[in-house]
């Protein structure tokens, strides 16, 4: 059975329709990454799927139960990291796991937890001393304590620098090869491109798009993307037209990119341009998304 299943769930505040008719499964085991600007209505599904906000309508199932009804069972069954988490400085970390672990009828040994999050070096240490990034990998280790089945992870790197990123990632693939399925908000698309297994992204309270990083929005089948400075180069003389320039390059969208830069190369060599900045890519993730939300602009 899926860990998660929602159908045509909608919420209300008001005359304000928060969320507007969501469909939406993950996997049992899966990594998957939910995406959008702030006010989309990921926030707020992600508190229904939680127990933590009740829903206007619409079927919720999580690890066969829902939100709303059985809320103490359910919720020793679900971890919950939050953006950030208040924690007795005093503590060690070894005590600080322990004291939460604690409420718990089922709980991971704290030796393993603190390997998990890779805390080895740190277990007798307190927490008023700990980095950012060590006092995140805590919070995690807190999150999952209870050895859950469902992990939800908010926005889990906000802030770090790319080293801790990339252990924070690493982090989080421990946890799926524990069998955990995983629930990722993220700003990140570098994050949602590298860890899920599969994203939606929610823009105005509904699902404008879901699949794996690298089909979201169709991006298998988008267009290759020809890229190169403009430098000296006589516009008006190359042989593919240009779909757009932006500062100083030339861009040239291709069906048939082998052809078109073999074509673009031969014409360069023969009349002595160089191509300088010259790339060949498909559209990021980011450049997916920006365009399904339609906020480019930042708002």
């Amino acid at each position: 059975m899926p860990a998660v299943t929602i159908r045509d769930l909608v919420k209300n505040y008001g005359d304000v329709q928060a969320v507007r008719g969501v469909d939406l499964t993950i996997e049992d085991g899966e990594v998957f990454a939910l995406l959008g600007p702030n006010g989309a209505g990921k926030t707020t599904i992600v508190e229904i799927l939680e127990g933590y906000r009740d829903r206007t309508s619409g079927d919720v199932d999580v690890l066969g139960f829902d939100p709303e009804r059985n809320k103490r069972e359910y919720k020793e069954r679900i971890g919950i990291v939050l953006q950030e988490t208040s924690v007795e400085r005093e503590l060690t970390v070894s005590e600080a796991i322990d004291t939460y672990g604690y409420v718990y009828p089922s709980r991971l040994d704290t030796d393993d937890l603190i390997e998990i999050v890779g805390l080895e070096a740190k277990a007798d240490a307190r927490v008023k001393t700990l980095s950012g990034g060590q006092k995140r990998r805590l919070e995690v280790a807190l999150g999952i304590v209870g050895d859950p089945e469902l992990v939800f992870l908010d926005e889990p790197t906000t802030g770090f620098d790319p080293a801790a990123r990339r252990q924070a990632w690493d982090m989080i693939r421990n946890l799926k090869e524990l069998g955990k399925t995983i629930l990722l908000t993220t700003h990140y698309m570098d994050e949602a491109q590298n860890l899920a297994d599969r994203v939606a992204v929610i823009d105005r309270g509904t699902i404008v798009a879901q699949g794996t990083p690298d089909t979201l929005g169709g991006r298998q089948t988008a267009s290759t993307v020809i890229r190169f400075e403009v430098g000296s180069l006589p516009i008006d003389a190359l042989p593919l037209n240009p779909s757009a320039v932006i500062g100083g390059s030339i861009e040239v969208k291709s069906d048939d990119p082998t052809n078109d830069l073999h074509v673009l190369t031969g014409w360069a060599v023969d009349a002595g341009h160089t191509l300088d900045g010259l790339t060949v890519s498909k559209p990021s993730l980011e450049d997916i998304y920006l365009d399904l939300t339609d906020r480019g602009d930042g708002s």
